[in-house]
């Protein structure tokens, strides 16, 4: 199908490339993402289980963590799609579901920046500021800092994927295995210069401003912790900080990656490339329970009660 450059229409639908060089081995490559898929959902729907089960657990820094396993299930909505294209070649997708593929992809990553974000600012005033932590972090705050993480990151990516209609599209073969919103500018006819300064603008935006605001968070907390006398509190904060920076890289490093790799990375070999991409959809998600989970008692002790709960109802 060919679309001029005057006809102005998009296509009903795209073909997803999937993971160029690697289609013999599809079969197999789709077992370990069914495997992270199905531990990422389990591993935040306990998450959530623990979290509501337990009012000793309604605190500022768990409310944050049932908002990160929330965003994370939104995240992997797009992984049966990705095991429908390895299994059975289920390649054909439609204009709409993809531009709503992509926005919930790139919206709901910028929403996990800002829920990051919060949890970093949680973290700086339940150490630095313990005695006024209760008034500077009230119930109705933590809301306030969660809507402002969606309406921040789904309104600064909501014109990202608008910009998609109108553009006139020469090509339906989107090279990646979701309609990443690069991949699909570049089947584009004409001049996609909008597309291209907005998505890097975005993006940097997002990253940028939240990256900076963190590292600012967790240089205060480190020297706060460093100033304790207490060896063990030390060590429990190093514990209970290092699991937030732990899944802050996990985070932000595949995804940058992928992104940048997209605008400026021609010398990336193109199916390393979509991989790494593909296991960003998969390993956060599934990682971020488990690392909470091992690094919090209270999660680890919730989900034991959870569980003989259930043995004994059983």
């Amino acid at each position: 199908m060919h679309f001029t450059n005057h006809s102005h229409q998009n296509p009903n639908s795209f073909l997803l490339m999937g993971i160029p060089g690697l289609e013999a081995s599809y079969f197999w490559i789709a077992f370990p993402f069914c495997s992270m898929y199905a531990l990422a959902v389990l591993g935040n729907m306990a998450v959530l289980l623990v979290v509501r089960s337990e009012p000793a657990l309604h605190q500022p820094m768990y409310l944050f963590l049932c908002m990160l396993s929330i965003v994370d299930l939104v995240l992997c909505t797009s992984v049966p799609k990705l095991l429908a294209l390895f299994w059975t070649n289920a390649t054909e997708i439609d204009f709409g579901a993809c531009a709503t593929q992509m926005f919930f992809i790139h919206g709901f990553s910028a929403v996990e920046s800002g829920i990051l974000l919060a949890m970093a600012f949680d973290r700086y005033l339940a150490i630095c500021r313990p005695l006024h932590y209760g008034s500077l972090l009230p119930p109705e705050a933590v809301g306030k800092l969660a809507a402002a993480a969606v309406f921040c990151g789904l309104g600064l990516m909501t014109p990202l994927t608008c910009l998609l209609a109108r553009l006139s599209y020469c090509s339906r073969v989107v090279a990646h295995s979701y309609c990443e919103h690069m991949a699909v500018v570049k089947l584009a006819c004409g001049g996609t210069r909008p597309n291209n300064i907005y998505g890097i603008t975005a993006a940097t935006l997002v990253v940028g401003t939240d990256s900076i605001c963190i590292t600012v968070s967790y240089t205060l907390i480190l020297r706060a912790v460093l100033g304790l006398s207490s060896k063990e509190t030390r060590a429990k904060t190093f514990g209970t900080c290092g699991s937030h920076l732990g899944v802050i890289l996990l985070f932000y490093t595949p995804g940058l990656f992928s992104f940048y790799t997209q605008h400026f990375g021609q010398h990336v070999p193109r199916h390393i490339h979509i991989l790494l991409a593909d296991l960003y959809l998969v390993v956060p998600p599934m990682l971020n329970p488990i690392i909470y989970g091992m690094k919090t008692k209270q999660i680890r002790d919730g989900a034991l009660r959870l569980l003989k709960r259930g043995i004994v109802q059983s």
